[in-house]
């Protein structure tokens, strides 16, 4: 198929995304190194002409909460030095706009979390819901194009080049000790080595491990296709123009050596302080409170003994005898949902376990 003169920039393709999820694109596009192809809407391919050596894929998504506006600004930051020519696609990517309707609402959903919906046998095919029919959409694009784009057989270099990942960019509702870090889904593939200097390097603080089962969207990547998927927190929830670009320059670092197929810059693991969820508090009850403020922090420290919760049906959720760092705590969720991730602190992957 002959490319359409380059008369669409990828920045500007992925502003008609937002604008509309089933925007009219031309079917192909040229980018310097590459082309872009249209997959689904608010879905983008991006090919090399010709692939750095031992270069994997790479799955950008964003804004699959509405209102979590730093991520796609800094996407098409990124995008826009692509179609400026300051750097050449090498290395084949998936581009995701999450939830098109739910980012020009401004609202973090429109009918429920999108990001608990990644799951082949968990949503039914005549579920209404606009995310339900999303998420379907979503899942399907993540297998074609994994299909694909199967693993190289490097052996890992340096910078983590030849190690396949999901990068699923959020904000977080609230501020945190740590304003920038991972969430790794619960899985039995590890994640390589090589790649926690490369997030330490893209200026992350932290890493919380998950351990079970959540059906986001990163999770999936890793759970159906053994990707090093990560949700990756980037600050705190802002409008569109007020979020602190700068700051996440080391991110669009990383992003653009994904894409180009070049190592990426790197930093001592130790730079990152390791959690490991030890609960998810749930709600189950009307009558259901979080023991302390409303705008506390992310990983604040609560100790033995203290309270966390209190539920009309579950009674008192109180600290055992390890401190715990409550996470995403959210006493407004429907009954059923998750109100708070509690998790302990743990020694980085590899480290000797602390004395005791």
């Amino acid at each position: 198929m002959a490319d359409t003169p380059n008369d669409c920039l990828l920045s500007d393709a992925l502003a008609r995304l937002i604008e509309h999820a089933d925007a009219a694109l031309p079917q192909r596009f040229r980018l310097p190194g590459g082309h872009a192809e249209p997959r689904a809407p608010g879905v983008i391919a991006l090919v090399p002409d010709t692939p750095a050596t031992d270069a994997a894929a790479t799955i950008i998504s964003v804004g699959l909460h509405g209102d979590e506006t730093a991520p796609i600004e800094l996407l098409g930051r990124v995008a826009a030095r692509l179609d400026a020519g300051q750097w050449q696609l090498a290395a084949p990517a998936l581009l995701i706009i999450g939830h098109a309707d739910a980012i020009r609402a401004g609202r973090r959903y429109l009918d429920t979390n999108l990001n608990r919906l990644f799951r082949r046998d968990g949503v039914a095919a005549d579920d209404p819901r606009q995310e339900a029919q999303r998420a379907r959409v979503l899942m399907q694009a993540v297998d074609a194009f994994l299909a694909e784009h199967a693993a190289p057989s490097g052996a890992g270099l340096p910078g983590a080049t030849d190690v396949p990942l999901h990068l699923d960019l959020h904000t977080a509702i609230r501020d945190s000790r740590y304003p920038r870090f991972a969430v790794e889904p619960c899985s039995d593939t590890p994640t390589p080595a090589t790649v926690w200097p490369v997030l330490a390097g893209a200026g992350l603080q932290a890493a919380l491990a998950q351990h079970r089962h959540s059906w986001t969207f990163s999770h999936y990547s890793r759970y159906y296709h053994g990707l090093a998927g990560f949700t990756l927190e980037l600050g705190r929830v802002a409008p569109f123009g007020a979020n602190d670009l700068d700051a996440l320059e080391p991110m669009a670092a990383l992003l653009q050596a994904r894409l180009a197929g070049t190592p990426p810059a790197t930093a001592d693991t130790a730079r990152l302080a390791f959690f490991r969820v030890e609960q998810e508090l749930m709600r189950t009850s009307d009558d259901f409170t979080l023991a302390f403020a409303e705008d506390i922090a992310n990983f604040t420290r609560f100790d033995s003994g203290e309270l966390i919760a209190v539920d009309g049906i579950d009674g008192e959720t109180r600290v055992g005898d390890v401190p715990l760092h409550v996470v995403f705590p959210n006493a407004g969720v429907e009954r059923g949902a998750r109100a708070a991730l509690l998790a302990r602190a743990v020694p980085a992957p590899g480290a000797p376990p602390a004395a005791t």
